[in-house]
Parts: C-alpha cells; sequence; structure tokens
C-alpha cells in the first residue's frame, strides 16, 4: 500500500474527500517526524512506538583497500511494533508466546536479608 492508497482508504472509511484524508495524513505524519527529531517518543498503543537512536561513532573498513575509516555518529528512528500488531501479522507466534507466558512458572520474590547484630 502506498500513500495514494491509504488517502484512498482514510477517505472511504470515514466519509471524508481525498483532500481532507491526504490533509489528515500530512498532519499525522508530521506531528510524527517532529516529535521524534526533537528526540520524544510517539507511541501508539497495540500499533507500536517510533523513537530516536543513536548510533556512536566507530571504525569501519573500506572493503575496496582494507583502508580504515571513521564513521560518524549518526541519529536514527527506530519504529518498534506493539503487541496486537504483531499478533495480527503472525497469530501462530503469539499464540506460541501466550502458550508459552501460561506454562512459564511464577518467579520465586527474592529472599530478604537478615539485619546483622552489632
Amino acid at each position: 500500500m502506498n500513500r495514494v492508497e491509504l488517502i484512498e482508504r482514510i477517505a472511504t472509511q470515514h466519509e471524508l474527500s481525498k483532500a481532507e484524508a491526504g490533509r489528515v495524513l500530512a498532519t499525522v505524519l508530521d506531528a510524527v517526524v517532529s516529535t521524534v527529531k526533537k528526540g520524544g517518543t510517539v507511541t501508539l498503543p497495540g500499533f507500536g512506538s517510533f523513537k530516536q537512536t543513536a548510533r556512536a561513532a566507530r571504525t569501519g573498513r573500506n572493503p575496496a583497500t582494507g583502508d580504515k575509516i571513521k564513521i560518524a555518529a549518526v541519529k536514527l528512528p527506530k519504529f518498534t511494533a506493539g503487541s496486537a500488531f504483531k499478533a495480527a501479522v503472525d497469530p501462530k507466534a503469539a499464540a506460541r508466546k501466550a502458550a508459552k507466558a501460561a506454562a512459564a512458572p511464577a518467579k520465586k520474590p527474592a529472599a530478604k536479608k537478615k539485619a546483622k547484630k552489632a
């Protein structure tokens, strides 16, 4: 699905014109981009979250010449899919995860330390 198809789907499902649906989509995307650019996180429960991650500067190697090169630090956007989105894409994996969680024994609480007498 591309941008035009998404706009058409929004327009159809919400009885909007394509122009209005396009403006709605542009507003949503602009809000996500500007928030992540500022270092914030956009979380859509069930769908996922968008956040900024930093990759440290490092030394790489030019595969053609073998020379070491410096690779600058960069900031990148990252999307992490939510549990409902993952379950919709792969229901079998979601069922396996749920079965594993149900079969796992409950964890014991940490033991309390006894006070030493002076």
